[in-house]
């Protein structure tokens, strides 16, 4: 988990390295395989190849990561609702909207 994840985050220089990497993988016969199903990571649900965007898990402002154990496609409605939630939180989140406690 260390690959990916440092609590104090990055630093500006850092996140345009890490954006860069991903822009980069984007690129990727890995991504293309990753998105070949057209579903979100957090949701199942299937969407367009252009509709999908890639999300880090554990978000660059919190100390992500550009790595392929980090990036997941996303629906673009799932990716802006995380923000920069953590996995945990986005899972806290999703339970409390399922109860009704979001509106």
């Amino acid at each position: 988990m260390n690959e990916y994840f440092e609590s104090d985050g990055l630093d500006d220089a850092e996140k345009r390295i890490e954006r860069s990497k991903a822009r980069e993988l984007r690129k990727s016969r890995w991504w293309q395989q990753r998105t070949a199903s057209g579903r979100c990571y957090y949701c199942g649900r299937k969407v367009t190849f252009k509709e999908l965007s890639m999300d880090h898990l554990v978000p660059l402002a919190r100390g992500g990561r550009s790595t392929k154990s980090n990036l997941v496609p996303a629906c673009k409605d799932c990716n802006n609702r995380k923000k920069s939630m953590m996995p945990l939180e986005w899972e806290e989140y999703l339970e409390q909207n399922r109860e009704g406690k979001i509106t």
